[in-house]
């Protein structure tokens, strides 16, 4: 006999089908919000680890700041010492410059021109004088321009005041300074050995400046140092000559 089963099995196979899938879901749910949660814990870990760092950076960089605020007050006061040693240093170069520029204009200025003024600024050099004419003021600006502690002369001005004095003409000059080579300045001395400063002394104590200069142009110098003596014995012997003269 067959047996028949008239229950509704399929609503019930229905019902557990629509159960498995609703646990289903609701485990999809749980997995994903756990998903999400441990995605969010991540990204919090690095929000906070990033900020942890930002602000380590931003101390670093603060003491950076300090750091370089000194550097540049470092920097200021070596600055301010560059610029005390290269006044330093110009005063040093420029302290016997004023003597050889006396030497110069008693050496440049001739005997028909005399000068009633000088100002200097820096390396330029202000002139005012008087002349006998024009060419001696040509002349003076020649031996400026020959000179090597000065350079290039203009000639500011130039007039005749016709007065009867013996330099009518009244003149002024800019004159650009420089400073000569070491070896143009030491080109005229002579090295003297220490042996030979301590034998000369006293010979050429005793030479006439005169007598000495005239005996270098002609003779040079001598290289034996007791035959330097021996020069002024020229001015007694013309003394017998003088004296039978007389007689």
């Amino acid at each position: 006999m067959a047996h028949v089963n008239l229950l509704p099995w399929r609503a019930e196979r229905r019902k557990q089908r629509e159960r498995e899938f609703y646990m289903q879901l609701a485990a999809a749910f749980v997995v994903a919000l756990g998903v999400l949660l441990l995605w969010i814990f991540w990204m919090d870990q690095r929000i906070d680890n990033q900020n942890d760092r930002n602000a380590y950076l931003q101390t670093e960089i603060k003491q950076l700041d300090v750091r370089i605020a000194k550097i540049k007050d470092l920097e200021k006061v070596r600055e301010h010492l560059l610029a005390r040693k290269q006044i330093i240093e110009q005063l040093q170069a420029d302290r016997s410059q004023m003597v050889h520029l006396f030497d110069e204009l008693v050496k440049t200025i001739p005997s028909s021109a005399r000068l009633t003024g000088l100002k200097q600024s820096g390396q330029a050099m202000t002139l005012d004088g008087v002349a006998q004419s024009n060419a001696s003021v040509a002349e003076y600006m020649r031996n400026i321009e020959a000179s090597p502690w000065m350079g290039h002369a203009d000639l500011r001005k130039t007039e005749n005041t016709h007065d009867a004095t013996r330099m009518p003409y009244v003149f002024g000059l800019n004159v650009a300074l420089s400073r000569p080579k070491t070896d143009e300045v030491d080109a005229g001395k002579t090295p003297v050995m220490p042996g030979e400063a301590s034998s000369t002394a006293a010979p050429a104590a005793a030479i006439p400046a005169g007598v000495s200069n005239a005996a270098k142009a002609m003779t040079g110098v001598p290289q034996n140092p007791a035959a330097a003596p021996a020069v002024p014995d020229a001015k007694p012997a013309t003394a017998p000559v003088a004296k039978g003269g007389v007689r």
